[in-house]
């Protein structure tokens, strides 16, 4: 069995909308991470997608976009994913999350009660990550 994960760190978030209580953040570029069972290496791709957040409340301003990652903490019931998301995710209750934003002096944050990612487009190859 293959994972992926997403690398928050880096990854470019076009903008962040909050409307009809869905939170949006927006990946233009989102870099994944992909690994195969048994494998020591990895490769990387980027796609777009969106980090969606359901009876959302931003418990910080909404900044605006174009911005990059710096990384955070995505709360899932009682997971937490650090500077990094799974790939699918879907998840129902308690959901929450703090990103480090280029430019940005504090984190933003939002709450909700329902996460899930919504991936588009196909995965693009970036590079090889060999092991050392």
């Amino acid at each position: 069995m293959d994972s992926i994960s997403i690398d928050l760190k880096g990854s470019e978030i076009s903008s962040i909308e909050l409307a009809g209580g869905h939170l949006r953040i927006h990946f233009s570029r989102a870099y994944l991470i992909k690994t195969m069972t048994g494998s020591h290496e990895r490769t990387r791709w980027w796609q777009a997608g969106d980090l969606v957040i359901d009876d959302a409340e931003p418990l910080s301003p909404i900044p605006a976009g174009p911005i990059v990652c710096l990384g955070g903490d995505i709360d899932e019931n009682i997971y937490t994913y650090r500077d990094m998301l799974p790939v699918p995710l879907v998840s129902r209750g308690h959901a929450r999350c703090e990103l480090r934003l280029d430019g940005e002096p504090k984190a933003f944050v939002a709450e909700g009660t329902g996460i899930r990612l919504e991936m588009r487009d196909t995965p693009r190859y970036i590079e090889h990550l060999r092991s050392t």
